[in-house]
């Protein structure tokens, strides 16, 4: 059932943010929380942006920093060898973290949370950028996470330059009032903080492994 819920949650996710821009005017329905994290890995890009592709799928990584994730399957992926430009599509699906208490009972929740992440790559230009947004409970909640790869100014071919930036919504619930909004939001941007330190942790884990297997 879980894996059915991944292969069609690019297409839930689509429809599902057309109807919320028509209905809402586009306009944003709060305030919101953003939040931007920069970070330098000290390994060239090619060793970095390997490593990240694969960090939702390490097994060492998946039994401990990031063991809320469930599942991640390739929806789609095109590789076009004249340009070195790869697209590729991922569902993730992960542990959804427990709502506030003063909310349970006026929004339904969920056990896990699907997200799709749509990856680009850019092999001549030596870019990469990560767009992931969540498929599911979108009745509470919009999240947008946006992350890039490129090499580091003052060292390009030995750094990495990381960008995350990330923005979190509350979706507009009558049942939910402005302070409980911004409850979910900050909850949300708590847990992606702590999220977000862990992935950076396992990118560099495998990076060094990677740097072993290069020697």
């Amino acid at each position: 059932m879980l894996s059915k819920s991944l292969s069609l949650a690019s297409l839930d996710l689509g429809a599902t943010r057309r109807a919320r821009a028509q209905a809402s005017g586009g306009r944003p329905a709060g305030r919101g929380v953003a939040d931007t994290q920069e970070h330098v890995y000290r390994h060239p890009w090619h060793r970095v942006t390997a490593a990240a592709w694969r960090k939702f799928t390490d097994a060492d990584a998946r039994a401990a920093p990031l063991s809320h994730i469930l599942e991640v399957h390739t929806l789609s992926r095109r590789v076009d060898a004249g340009s070195g430009r790869i697209d590729a599509v991922r569902a993730i699906a992960g542990r959804a973290p427990p709502l506030p208490l003063l909310l349970r009972g006026l929004v339904a929740a969920a056990d896990v949370v699907l997200c799709v992440e749509h990856t680009t790559v850019d092999g001549l230009a030596r870019a990469m950028r990560v767009v992931s947004r969540n498929a599911n409970l979108r009745a509470l909640v919009h999240v947008e996470e946006t992350c890039s790869y490129r090499p580091h100014p003052e060292r390009p071919d030995e750094w990495t330059l990381f960008r995350q930036e990330t923005s979190i919504r509350c979706a507009p619930l009558a049942a939910v009032a402005a302070w409980a909004a911004e409850m979910v939001e900050r909850r949300c941007a708590e847990r992606f903080r702590q999220n977000a330190s862990q992935g950076r942790e396992v990118v560099e884990t495998i990076c060094e492994r990677l740097a072993l297997a290069d020697h």
